[in-house]
């Protein structure tokens, strides 16, 4: 079966699965899986799992990608934050949906990787830089997006307070190494915060601090 095949197959099974947005599902037809894929793994860029992309990361199963964007309902009017740039991947899908994506991610060699493949598809409304996702990126608040990619043991408590009113935060929340609960947070126009449980996910966690430097527990002071 050609990868095009493969592609139409994956749609598919995404509407199955509940993903009826249709501007998400285009998104997810029109960024090239394959492009994100280590060469090893090629073959299942269009299966609906989770594939590893190196320093213990893995890009996510496609139905869970289609999931949160759906849920975090951006559109070109936004301004969205990617906590965990990952392979590129969620990242090329915002790109379509959102006017900027802001994406940190705290492994430099993956970051570097991503930033090149978003370039060779010609994706140029998108800034990275490597960084600590616990802290977000203060400077460029307040978003009205923003969207984590690894498991907090707890509500990030600086990315929320980096919600502009109206806003909504998706984002894993669960300990390390158990079935964690994908968590939509919303920010009202008065400021209070309101949490929707749109159920179980399998994420890795998101650590604070950069490599090479202590490991702080995820939901510890950087986290409120």
């Amino acid at each position: 079966m050609s990868l095009s095949a493969r592609k139409i197959r994956l749609v598919m099974q995404l509407r199955q699965a509940g993903v009826s947005d249709t501007a998400v599902l285009s998104a997810i037809e029109r960024v090239p899986r394959e492009a994100f894929v280590p060469p090893a793994f090629q073959d299942r860029a269009y299966e609906n799992i989770a594939l590893p992309i190196g320093q213990g990361q893995t890009l996510s199963q496609p139905q869970v990608v289609a999931r949160m964007t759906q849920a975090l309902a951006a559109d070109r009017r936004m301004k969205v934050l990617e906590i965990g740039t990952g392979s590129g991947y969620q990242t090329a899908v915002l790109s379509r949906l959102c006017r900027r994506v802001y994406s940190i991610e705290r492994y430099r060699e993956l970051l570097q990787t991503a930033e090149s493949r978003l370039h060779e598809l010609r994706v140029h409304n998108v800034t990275t830089r490597v960084g600590d996702g616990w802290q977000g990126w203060g400077e460029q608040a307040p978003f009205q997006r923003i969207i984590v990619t690894a498991a907090a043991a707890q509500t990030p408590g600086r990315l929320l307070d980096q919600l502009g009113p109206g806003g909504i935060m998706i984002c894993p929340i669960g300990a390390e190494g158990k079935t964690q609960q994908l968590v939509r947070v919303r920010r009202d126009d008065a400021g209070a915060v309101h949490e929707e449980d749109l159920g179980q996910v399998r994420f890795v966690p998101l650590v604070a601090g950069l490599p090479g430097t202590p490991r702080r527990a995820a939901g510890g002071p950087q986290g409120g």
